[in-house]
């Protein structure tokens, strides 16, 4: 009888096992030796980065479709998302796809023939060519690229007025607002945004769940930008092209889709001698929504160091999630430590690299702001500042400190109070409603799915005067940071995030007494 009972057990779990729902769906793990692949180099890659002008925030290496090395440097940890930036186009050109095979557009449709009722009063001979596939490759024609800012609250009307100077499909410019084009075409003939679109057909085959997207005003995806998803999604996607669409034995892009999207269909610079061409990531020519790499490999890339690349010839691929502005010294670093890494069949076990690599994996961490205190703290706690600035967003900081070392700060602006925590030494992992730095915020956009937005906060003081408070938005790239300096009731604070290059917001104020 106990026979029968422990194989009716064992029975019953192997159903509950294959009954699992997509979204339980992980890459499957190995040890790097077993795949081919040197755990000193990979460490060596790791090592690296501690030196690189790159802020690493997560990476996942893939080979023979199994996870051989991942980390996330903390506070960034496996189950946040990250902003893919323009990462999202290549997710916008595999709906491109799907679409085409449902006979729902080709890539010769015209652009206008979507929007009739937004087209300009008279449409340019350019206007009246632009193709899809003209979207898909950056050769709208436009020059130069419509700015987020110029782009109203009718994205589509806004993108058609902009004239179009060179006949389509000839010259490479880089254009995110197409690519918001080809999102607001697939709504027009699907009924469904992009991310509903593509959640059937694509997320739930690979088990990605709790993906989000920035809409314009009118409720149409970014297109170009705004998609989030962890580290490992953006691991299956590429995991998903090496393989040529298929997962877990079944066919999920369209048949063909991953050679038409993935090769080279436009060169950014013809005219550039071979020798820089040679040396760039950026001139190896443009795909579908992804770059053509060195190495035969190709990606999706986002701005300020996103990437999923996948290597054919490796049989590999390498999600990272970082900010950078050197984005070509970021993927050096893969071509000059993990690519050499990478060797044919299994090799020899090397426990002693293995056991030292996993220990790096396991350590990664972010500088944090070192643990200093002042006695001013006592002084200060509790108190308000007025706060004025030339471009005020703010207008009254209260600072407290509690028992345990932590600062809470509470600022309050034109429209609403925002509550901040900062650990001394550590990080204080908490929610905010305040709206973070972005390369697009100067869009007219709905970010209302980005709030609350997680963040992770350090302080430290400079000296007796000086507080340093680091506010990490961590689905994000980025870093705001606010430098208070104290001179008897007066404060001035710095204020600037990572996105606008050492810019600063000034603000000066005196305490409410």
């Amino acid at each position: 009888m106990c026979a029968n009972i422990r194989s009716i057990s064992f029975a019953l779990l192997l159903t509950l096992i294959f009954q699992l729902p997509a979204s339980s769906q992980h890459l499957l793990h190995s040890i790097p030796e077993k795949e081919g692949v040197d755990s000193k180099g990979i460490l060596d890659f790791v090592n690296a980065t501690r030196t690189s002008k790159t802020e690493f925030h997560s990476f996942m290496l893939v080979r023979h479709g199994k996870v051989i090395a991942d980390g996330w440097w903390s506070p960034y940890g496996p189950d946040l998302r990250h902003s893919l930036y323009s990462c999202s186009k290549s997710f916008t050109a595999t709906a491109i796809g799907f679409a085409i095979n449902e006979k729902k557009l080709s890539l010769d449709s015209k652009v206008v023939s979507f929007f009739p009722d937004q087209v300009p009063a008279k449409i340019s001979p350019n206007l009246a060519q632009l193709t899809v596939r003209d979207a898909l490759i950056m050769s709208d024609g436009q020059d130069p690229e419509p700015g987020y800012v110029s782009a109203d609250t009718n994205w589509v009307k806004s993108f058609l007025a902009v004239p179009i100077v060179h006949k389509p499909g000839t010259v490479f410019l880089y254009n995110s607002l197409g690519t918001y084009m080809l999102s607001a075409i697939i709504q027009k003939v699907t009924g469904e945004t992009v991310l509903h679109y593509l959640t059937p057909r694509l997320f739930k085959p690979l088990g990605i769940e709790n993906m989000d997207w920035e809409t314009d005003l009118k409720g149409i995806d970014a297109g170009g930008w705004g998609l989030r998803l962890k580290t490992e999604d953006m691991a299956k996607f590429a995991q998903l092209f090496l393989q040529k669409g298929k997962w877990q034995g079944k066919q999920i892009l369209p048949l063909g889709w991953v050679e038409e999207a993935s090769s080279v269909k436009i060169i950014q610079h013809p005219d550039l001698p071979q020798a820089k061409r040679d040396g760039s990531d950026w001139e190896q020519g443009y795909c579908y929504q992804m770059w053509r790499c060195r190495n035969n490999a190709y990606r999706g890339d986002g701005a300020f160091g996103q990437y999923m690349i996948v290597m054919p010839d490796q049989d590999a691929v390498l999600a990272v999630t970082a900010e950078t502005s050197d984005m070509q010294g970021e993927i050096d670093l893969v071509w000059k430590y993990l690519l050499p890494a990478m060797h044919q069949g299994k090799l020899p076990e090397n426990k002693v690299a293995e056991a030292q690599l996993q220990k790096s994996l396991k350590e990664l961490a972010l500088l944090l702001p070192s643990k200093h205190m002042s006695k001013l703290a006592n002084e200060i706690n509790g108190k308000s500042y007025t706060l004025v600035a030339d471009k005020s967003k703010f207008n009254n900081i209260t600072i407290k400190f509690g028992k345990d070392g932590t600062c809470h700060i509470n600022l309050k602006g034109d429209t609403a109070p925002y509550e901040l925590s900062f650990g001394n030494g550590s990080w204080f992992s908490g929610l905010t409603n305040k709206p973070g730095p972005s390369l697009t915020a100067g869009a007219n956009e709905n970010r209302t799915m980005l709030v609350p937005a997680k963040v992770a906060g350090s302080y430290t003081w400079m000296d007796d005067h000086r507080l340093a408070l680091t506010l990490r938005y961590i689905e994000s790239p980025h870093t705001e940071t606010f430098v208070c300096e104290f001179d008897a009731n007066n404060i001035i604070i710095h204020q600037t995030s990572s996105v606008n290059n050492g810019k600063e917001l000034l603000y000066k104020g005196s305490q409410v007494l």
